[in-house]
């Protein structure tokens, strides 16, 4: 064989080579509204353990959830997400009523509540989170503690609560929510005297947090991750799951929801990647660490310091009534606590 025929037959051969090597390296593509700094380790040891590179994309924190939404239905043509892993549920129902996830029966997934699981198998819920009142406890009396969302209209608190920017994350699924719970006149009706009490509009939940910590708020409705982030930080915060009596509405959970997206780029590989966020060892980490998200799945051994599932009594309602009323429930936040 000549110099040449061998020059190129070596050459050959290495890009055969790396073509090998590239074919070795599946890959899976992950949006998620769960914060970086607590998704990023669990991505990397999924990297670790299965040899499967994944690509994360972020949501940013201006627009959380409907960020990566948005995306979504934009790129639905040409979809370039294989698992969508988000923050709480209404709106991976709403991508689910938009046809835009398809099914998948993770077995892992059976052995959580079928509260949280799609009956469909489009979604499964996973270590969630709490709608909580934060309450600031120089501030507020022990016998004047806040039971329910309703005492955010109670004038003694006038000008001293605040709430989360209502157009996007947890803040809008919980109204939507409302509307779903109560029907939206009366829904409209708690707003309205929420916003008459001097209600505080802040940038987001943990801005509402960090209110409540520094004694600038009272009360705030938050979730309970950026509220136990108060606590861990020594301020004096307390955590109130709200309507939670018998006679109640329930307190809102949100839980973190894992889904595969329609005509998706690596199937396989986002299933597997569902397999591992819906495992105990997942859970048990999102419970022990900063966030403290409650366990869902009874197999996991780890529990959150914020509490556990059975101590909090969850509002009952209908997730598809709920994804329905979204939208309307979207305008009139925007015309009643936005517009300048």
């Amino acid at each position: 064989m000549t110099r040449l025929a061998l020059g190129i037959a070596g050459v050959v051969a290495v890009l055969v080579t790396g073509c090998e090597r590239k074919a070795e390296q599946p890959e899976v593509v992950v949006y998620t509204s769960e914060d970086e700094v607590f998704a990023a380790p669990l991505l990397k040891d999924f990297t670790a353990q299965t040899g499967i590179q994944v690509r994360p994309v972020y949501d940013a924190e201006s627009t959380k959830t409907i960020g990566l939404v948005n995306r979504l239905r934009a790129e639905a043509r040409r979809p370039r997400c294989d698992v969508f892993w988000n923050n709480e549920m209404l709106n991976t129902v709403r991508l689910k009523n938009e046809g835009l996830l398809q099914p998948y029966r993770s077995p892992a997934a059976a052995a959580y509540p079928e509260r949280f699981r799609d009956p469909q198998d489009y979604w499964c819920g996973m270590a969630t989170r709490a709608r909580v009142l934060a309450v600031n406890t120089s501030l507020v009396k022990p016998e004047e503690l806040p039971t329910s969302v309703r005492d955010l209209a109670d004038p003694r608190w006038k000008g001293r609560i605040g709430l989360a920017k209502p157009l996007f994350g947890t803040t809008a699924s919980h109204v939507a929510l409302l509307f779903a719970k109560l029907g939206a006149p009366e829904a409209k009706s708690l707003l309205a005297a929420i916003k008459a009490n001097g209600v505080q509009v802040l940038g987001g939940n943990k801005i509402v947090a960090e209110a409540v910590g520094a004694g600038r708020l009272a009360i705030g409705l938050t979730d309970t991750d950026d509220a136990v982030a108060e606590i861990d930080a020594g301020h004096p915060v307390k955590i109130v799951y709200p309507d939670g009596a018998a006679d109640g509405m329930g307190t809102v959970l949100l839980p973190n929801t894992v889904s595969l997206m329609k005509d998706c780029p690596h199937p396989e590989t986002g299933q597997r990647l569902i397999d591992y966020l819906l495992s105990p060892e997942v859970e048990a980490r999102l419970a022990a660490g900063p966030p403290a998200q409650i366990p869902l799945n009874p197999a996991t051994t780890a529990r959150s310091r914020v509490g556990e599932l059975k101590d909090i009594r969850p509002i009952d309602v209908d997730l598809a009534k709920a994804a329905a009323e979204f939208e309307a429930a979207m305008r009139y936040l925007e015309q009643e606590f936005l517009a300048p």
